[in-house]
């Protein structure tokens, strides 16, 4: 396994992974890139700003139910297509988080009343190179996750496959 290793926004080590599970078989949070018509899918919390939609695995659930079940609240996307990249795990002060990373395609987006905890979907063309200064993204969005499977999604082309 080839592990990437570094410190995220809050300083906690965290350790990187490409592969489906290398930290655990059950973990209890889901990240999710996403992209609709050519474009990323972002939700905008309201105290931690713009980022990929994602949150817990709610007990019974599995780790991919919960990825298209955390978009479609985030967002009102539909997903027409899924794949898991990797995990990370964060060993927090408080407590260690596996989460697993996806990539997901899009197939339509629905207004909704209600985005749970977020305000709702925000569509760019481009995220910014300076990412980790910009205070419009949230922390998750800061650390080496992100580049690195922007990297990975590129090198894979995964995005052409969907």
């Amino acid at each position: 396994m080839k592990k990437i290793t570094f410190l995220d926004y809050y300083q906690n080590k965290v350790h990187l992974a490409f592969e489906n599970v290398p930290f655990s078989n059950n973990p209890g949070h889901v990240w999710v890139v996403c992209r609709y018509k050519g474009q990323w899918l972002l939700t905008h919390h309201p105290r931690r700003g713009l980022e990929f939609p994602g949150g817990k695995v709610e007990p019974g659930e599995s780790a991919e139910d919960a990825a298209i079940r955390e978009v479609w609240e985030e967002t009102g996307g539909k997903v027409g297509y899924i794949v898991q990249l990797g995990q990370y795990k964060v060993y927090g002060k408080a407590e260690t988080v596996v989460k697993n990373i996806y990539y997901a395609d899009i197939k339509e987006m629905e207004p909704k009343d209600d985005y749970m905890e977020t305000k709702g979907p925000v569509l760019i063309q481009t995220l910014p190179h300076n990412i980790k200064y910009n205070n419009s993204y949230s922390f998750i969005m800061k650390d080496e996750v992100l580049p690195h499977t922007l990297s990975y999604l590129e090198k894979k082309d995964i995005t052409k496959k969907a």
